[in-house]
Parts: structure tokens; sequence; C-alpha cells
């Protein structure tokens, strides 16, 4: 087989275009043919990504498969499916408890090379534990949205957001936005954001948002201001600027939830009002990443249409461009969901 092309990041501003030999797969594996693969703001974390470069990112992947393994059942050449880069073992402690993403095999699971190149290879552990049939009237396109939107569940559902809440964003990109739609989807009462781009603030009311705030105004009195007088119930970190979490802090009510979707660099560190928060019983709570069950009702929502996918992509580019999808989703400002195609291939 003729070698497949692949981007390969070596920075945020240097992502070049690289041959390379097409996997081989081995019994339980599948061979993918990349269709639509999205670039996350994870994959411009420049501080996490760059130590381990050059290397071929992309865990946004959709596409059609063209080889199966030995011993595969239930998959077949022709299918469109997504694949998910990380998997849990099921069986450890953390498994066992709910915590799938803490799990030491979820950690070390990964696809070859990676999303942003022609042809994937699926290691048998994630065909067994992360593969999924597209249905029928889901794009390759559409799917892409399944592992974003599945972080996003995950969250939301270890915050229990109950209907009526009044919700906080701090942060107004892709994941902030699913975010907002969630709230809503759930039944939240007032939901608010913010974003230091005007035209993230327009897309967080675009999307449903009750008001958008500017950062550089004073965001605890304004939350308070909206929001009858009180802080709100739970606010999300979706932004890593170590500002957007002290903020969460500030704006939460008593008996409310601060949940850190977002991370910032290693090293940097965060005043905790811990009297503050111990008097008025608020809980803090990361989330990363997403489990099984967290893909596959993410996949049903795509389906049921409750979620508008396609308002949310702002560029689509064949792979040979894909340095300029990296600069555009490092910059921000306009840009929501930046997906990449094969050169060869349209939307699908």
């Amino acid at each position: 087989m003729t070698p497949m092309r692949a981007a390969v990041y070596y920075s945020n501003r240097d992502v070049r275009i690289e041959e390379r030999p097409v996997p081989k797969i081995g019994p339980g594996e599948i061979l993918i043919r990349m269709k639509a693969s999205g670039i996350c703001g994870s994959d411009v974390m420049e501080w996490y990504r760059i130590r381990k470069a050059p290397l071929v990112l992309g865990h946004e992947m959709t596409g059609e498969i063209v080889e199966v393994g030995a011993g595969v059942t239930g998959y077949r050449t022709g299918q469109r499916v997504f694949a998910a880069h990380h998997v849990p073992c099921n069986t450890c402690r953390h498994c066992l408890t709910g915590h799938h993403t803490a799990c030491e095999t979820l950690h070390t699971t990964n696809y070859d090379p990676g999303g942003f190149a022609e042809y994937i290879r699926v290691p048998a552990l994630n065909v067994d534990r992360g593969v999924f049939a597209l249905p029928g009237g889901m794009t390759c396109e559409d799917g892409v949205f399944i592992e974003p939107l599945a972080c996003v569940l995950r969250a939301q559902r270890a915050a229990k957001v109950r209907p009526a809440q009044s919700v906080l964003v701090l942060g107004s990109g892709l994941s902030g936005i699913l975010h907002i739609l969630l709230a809503r989807a759930a039944g939240a009462g007032r939901v608010l954001a913010t974003d230091i781009h005007p035209d993230r603030r327009k897309a967080a009311v675009r999307f449903g948002a009750d008001a958008a705030i500017d950062p550089r105004e004073n965001v605890p009195d304004r939350v308070r201001e909206i929001n009858g007088g009180h802080g709100v119930d739970l606010a999300v970190v979706c932004a890593g600027a170590p500002a957007a979490f002290a903020e969460a802090m500030k704006c939460v009510d008593r008996g409310g939830k601060v949940l850190w979707f977002a991370t910032t660099e290693p090293g940097v560190e965060v005043p905790v009002p811990v009297c503050d928060l111990w008097r008025n019983d608020v809980t803090l709570l990361p989330s990363y990443g997403s489990s099984p069950l967290d893909n596959a009702a993410a996949m049903e929502l795509i389906r049921a249409g409750r979620i508008p996918m396609r308002d949310m992509v702002s560029h689509r580019l064949p792979l040979s461009r894909a340095a300029e999808g990296f600069r555009l989703v490092a910059d921000g400002g306009t840009t929501l969901k930046v997906i990449l195609h094969p050169d060869s291939g349209a939307p699908s």
C-alpha cells in the first residue's frame, strides 16, 4: 500500500504534512479511513503537547472501516464508525467505583498514529470498548462531536445538574457552548456565560445563554445583578486562565458547586478561600474525559437531534491545511469547531 499522509504536530505554529506507512493491523484490530476529525482545544495545549512532539494528534475521529483483523465480530468493512482513543479496563477499583477516567488503562490506551491521519489502526481493546457504529442519518462530521459532548455529559452528570438551577459557564469556546446546551437540555433555569472575545459572547447567547458577561467587568457583581441577588448554583470553568478559577469561586452561591472542566498549566497555583468555601458549603469538583457509557449517551443525543452540532462548525478544512486549523483553534476568536477532512473528500 502506498504511504499515507498525516499532520504531524511539532508546536501550535508548526504542523507538517508528512508521509507515514499505513499501519498494519493484527488480530482483533480494525483499520479506519478517516472521514472527519475535529481539532480539540486540548490539542493546542502546547505546554502539554510539545514535550511529546513530534506526534500525530487527533482524538475526535470518525471514518470508514477498510480492514478488520482476525476475530473481530460486530464490525465490517464499509461501516462508518466513531472510535474512542482512550478506553477503561472496566475491572480496576477505579472503574468498579464509577471513576473510569481515573483508570490506568484509560490513560495509556490510544489509537495509531492519531486522528489527523488518512488511516488509523484501532487496537483490540479499543475495538472492544470504544468503537460505535454511526446510526443512519448521522454523518461522520456529526460523529466528531461524540467525544467532546461525552466529556461534558460526564461532567454535568457528576455535578448533578438539576432543573431550575442557575449555571455560569466561564469560557465560551466549544466546550463552554456544549455546557450551555446541555444545561438547557437538563432543565437549568438561568444560564450565564463569560468570554473575553465578543464573538464568543454572542455565540453563547445564540446557543442558549441568558446573558454573556465580559470578564473585564466585575463578574461576581454582574452575576448577582442578573441572578436576583444570588450567586449561581453551579459555576463551570471552561477556560484555563487562573483568573477564571478564582472568579468561579466568587460567583457560586451557598451550597453550590464549582466544576473544574478546564485545567491550568502544571505548577500554576490558584488561591482557594478554604474558610469561605467551608462556611458556605461549596463543593469543588474536577472532571476529566469520558467513559464508554458517556460516549453512547452522547451519540444518542446527537442522533435524536438534541444538540445542533452543525451550527457549531466554524471551519471545514482538508487535512493538507491542518496547520491553518491549529492556528485558528489556538487563536480562538470567532473559531468554534474546526473539522479536518481527507483532501479528496467532502463532509460526509
